[in-house]
């Protein structure tokens, strides 16, 4: 967890306190310095089996306190961490573009051999544009690959698209060392716009920045889908 720690330990000195968390079925909001937002990810089975630790209180906590939870193996609790890593971040928009994942990858893809590890609603269209396009995923849809094909697979591509829901599940690192050649970019949401993870060979961050929070927990409150999401803008961090 290398990543996750370094993340943290970039945010020192900047804690804050956790003024709300808002863990909704598909997305978690978590408000300190700025408004943070993850996608929601949590175990099969019922919802009695594993809680989040501290329930109730987690607003008593520092950001930086609750940002430890990306490293739990509970992946609500790390959902949650992740949402409050994304508060504390000043985004630098100076630094960002704002072009969406799917443009920047058959940007960079087109005519050569691309994988993308998660399955977004954007992968049908990209289908038709790039003929060497692998999709790994853990629930398969039509015409995806199990997500354990990622060792035969990313070795060899140009260009691998990867979910910030990575993270959450702690796979991220080893994707990482799977991507010899290719240029990388993290996809969604939960990915963090720090400037650290190009340091990690991450190419570009397709991220978002919450400028309308009340919106944002309004919308997600009430089971919006990320299409559906309001508050939200859309960029993209590029390594320079």
């Amino acid at each position: 967890m290398r990543i996750l720690d370094d993340l943290i330990q970039n945010l020192k000195g900047m804690d804050f306190p956790v003024r709300s968390v808002h863990t909704c079925v598909f997305w978690t909001a978590v408000v300190s310095k700025h408004c943070g937002i993850s996608s929601t990810f949590r175990e099969e089975g019922p919802s009695h089996e594993k809680g989040v630790r501290d329930v109730g209180r987690l607003t008593q906590k520092t950001a930086l306190e609750l940002a430890e939870y990306a490293k739990s193996n509970s992946l609500l609790e790390a959902s949650i961490g992740m949402a409050t890593i994304n508060s504390l971040i000043d985004v630098d928009e100076s630094r960002c573009i704002e072009k969406n994942a799917f443009d920047l990858i058959l940007e960079k893809g087109e005519g050569r051999k691309v994988a993308v590890v998660g399955h977004f609603p954007w992968i049908p269209k990209l289908r038709e544009k790039i003929k060497n396009l692998w999709v790994l995923e853990q629930r398969l849809r039509e015409g995806d690959l199990p997500a354990i094909e990622a060792d035969r697979i990313l070795p060899d591509c140009d260009v691998v698209g990867i979910t910030g829901t990575s993270f959450i599940n702690h796979t991220l690192e080893g994707l990482l060392k799977l991507c010899k050649k290719a240029y990388v970019i993290l996809i969604g949401p939960t990915s963090p716009l720090s400037p650290i993870l190009f340091d990690y060979g991450i190419n570009a961050v397709c991220g978002s920045k919450i400028i309308d929070p009340d919106r944002l927990i309004r919308s997600i409150s009430e089971g919006a889908t990320f299409k559906e999401v309001t508050g939200v803008k859309l960029l993209t961090f590029i390594k320079t």
